[in-house]
């Protein structure tokens, strides 16, 4: 087949348009077109008066090789590459061990998925409870305020993207195009087949808690194994030359488990799994994340300042927005995690602290749009000294929130123009808090270092003359922002391993090596390769 790329026709163009459009590229009769398929379909709004349709096609042609030699100068006409995935390995017919897998968030997920069907047939651990239990203790939580350590928005089968706007993109590099396969199993499992070719796929919640639990069973049918509630308490070493290697682990409830393989996908809020790998040894860094606070805006404004009188085109769907402000200080203030027609959730793991997060359903029909306003830092600058020291700024942050917002886990909140002034809120505008379990108005200079409040105080201004309305006065900002992503990374080597604990394969967020469901879930793909790869059936697992 050809890959025709770059193809261009307007928004409200009709049903033969496609057709037409390759036969006019291609200056080809209909008789020599057999078929076509669409591969992506993108969208260029810069102007909003002229919002066009950018699609790339696969065309089977009679004349291929004809074809190719006649656009070989033209870069839009390309062979349709193979991006169908192939397994590294299959598991030995007497398979001697199970590979572990520590974490069900997409990582996990996906690192089991692709060793279960490899043969390799491995057992997951997950510390929280199966998605429609922990989906229970979620909303109790928003809606009663009863936080359940061990069963929230961080912890429990799906991971914390499970509770999210279900972005499937993000800017990691696909050459060897997992992230195809990643979106394959997610069509498999239920969902909109349109992921597979609109730019920007996302799903939903209530979408991917049946996605999650129809993955499971996929894996358990190929002879995986699921033990939750089951978190790890303590690895169990032995020396290896220079190094150690993984024997088992104990686990909190006193089990213990032999093995010689872990994948370890223990997201970014693991931080008592973190402490723990640090005592043992496990080689640790401090890496940078960012902090800040969720904004609100009515949705019907970020779609009016995108699209115009395009407003509300279903193909269009609810607008989003990506913007970054490079600051007088030297810091860098961005948007994050955007959830169109979604809801800022409270996304807290530990007692006695306030986190915020956004989600948003398939739909995006909610009346609010969301996104992280946050700003960057680092270890150099800003927690030096130690590698958990991220997380002991973390969870200070948290703790301010929890105190600001009255302590019954309300969230900070302020109005963006009594926020630009340093004025406190005394009451809501036009913009209606989403969170729950509820919002306390308060100054959020107090929750937030001196240089979050100025860079972010500079950067809405900028940011309004991109989208107008943005700095609108009775706006909304509600914190804190504190897990954009993990604190830490476990360092490994090129063979997906830690580098000094033979047999631990840290990958996805909380390891340091993705960021949000898609890429997350690529990198469990590529764990479980080189668990597969480096894979001995002549070793027993309690040599």
């Amino acid at each position: 087949m050809l890959r025709l790329t770059d193809i261009k026709l307007p928004l409200d163009h009709d049903e033969q348009a496609l057709e037409l459009a390759i036969l006019s590229k291609l200056d080809i009769s209909k008789s020599q077109l057999v078929s076509f398929n669409l591969f992506k379909r993108g969208y260029d709004a810069r102007n909003k008066r002229n919002i066009q349709l950018i699609y790339t096609l696969d065309a089977e042609v009679d004349t291929q090789a004809e074809l190719l030699e006649q656009f070989s100068n033209d870069p839009h006409v390309r062979i349709t590459p193979d991006m169908r995935y192939k397994f590294v390995a299959q598991a030995p017919a007497d398979l001697s061990h199970r590979p572990v897998v520590v974490g069900l968030g997409p990582c996990g997920l996906f690192a089991a998925l692709i060793l279960a069907q490899m043969g390799f047939k491995p057992i997951v651990l997950e510390r929280g409870k199966e998605v429609r239990e922990r989906t229970k203790d979620t909303f109790g939580f928003w809606r009663k305020k009863t936080l359940n350590p061990e069963s929230n928005v961080q912890f429990g089968e799906g991971g914390a993207g499970t509770f999210s706007d279900g972005k499937l993109y993000s800017q990691v590099k696909d050459r060897k195009h997992y992230g195809r396969k990643v979106l394959h199993e997610f069509v498999a499992a239920g969902a909109p087949e349109e992921i597979m070719y609109v730019s920007k796929p996302h799903i939903g919640t209530f979408k991917l808690v049946n996605m999650v639990e129809k993955m499971r069973k996929e894996i358990i049918a190929l002879g995986g194994e699921f033990r939750f509630s089951k978190r790890v308490e303590k690895l169990d070493l032995v020396a290896d030359g220079k190094g150690h290697k993984i024997k088992g682990l104990h686990l909190s409830d006193g089990d213990y488990l032999s093995c010689k393989q872990v994948v370890l996908a223990i997201g970014h809020s693991a931080r008592d799994t973190f402490t723990a790998l640090y005592e043992q040894g496990v080689y640790i860094e401090a890496k940078p994340f960012s902090v800040g606070f969720r904004i609100e805006h009515e949705q019907s404004m970020i779609d009016s300042c995108r699209f115009g009188d395009n407003a509300g085109n279903p193909i269009l769907g609810a607008a989003d927005y990506k913007l970054v402000h490079h600051c007088k200080n030297g810091r860098t203030v961005y948007s994050f995690c955007m959830c169109p027609g979604g809801t800022v959730v409270a996304a807290a793991s530990e007692p006695g602290r306030v986190v915020t997060n956004g989600m948003s359903q398939y739909s995006r029909h909610e009346r609010n749009a969301n996104s992280a306003i946050v700003v960057g830092i680092t270890p150099e600058e800003d927690y030096p000294g130690h590698p958990l020291a991220g997380i002991e700024l973390q969870r200070r942050l948290e703790e301010l929130a929890f105190s600001v917002g009255g302590e019954n886990y309300h969230a900070p909140a302020q109005l963006i123009g009594d926020f630009l002034v340093g004025k406190e809120s005394a009451e809501i505008g036009d913009v209606k808090p989403s969170y729950t379990p509820g919002v306390t108005l308060t100054d959020l200079s107090k929750v937030v270092p001196d240089y979050v409040t100025q860079a972010i105080r500079e950067a809405i201004p900028a940011f309004n003359r991109q989208i107008k309305g943005f700095a609108k006065a009775d706006g909304l900002l509600t914190g804190v922002e504190t897990r954009t992503s993990s604190p830490i990374c476990i360092k490994r080597g090129d063979d997906y391993q830690s580098v000094n604990i033979k047999g631990l394969y840290p990958a996805g967020e909380g390891a340091g090596y993705a960021g949000g469901i898609w890429s997350a879930g690529i990198d469990g793909i590529r764990a479980a390769e080189a668990v597969a790869l480096a894979f001995d059936s002549n070793v027993p697992a309690d040599e």
